[in-house]
């Protein structure tokens, strides 16, 4: 979860020609429009967050 996260974020970040990242702005350009990448840097974030809790223990036992 923290390695998909942080591929989300720094793609997001550098505005990635890497064609999984293009395919998924791709598909989320059609609701967050110019936002996209600010809402895959938001969301990257969070799945950063996400993992280290799985890691550390606190959710997903």
């Amino acid at each position: 979860m923290i390695l998909v996260g942080t591929f989300m974020l720094i793609s997001s970040l550098k505005k990635s020609d890497f064609i999984i990242y293009r395919l998924l702005v791709a598909r989320s350009r059609i609701l967050w429009g110019e936002n996209v990448h600010r809402f895959y840097q938001v969301i990257g974030v969070i799945i950063i967050v996400f993992g280290i809790l799985m890691t550390v223990g606190i959710i997903g036992k």
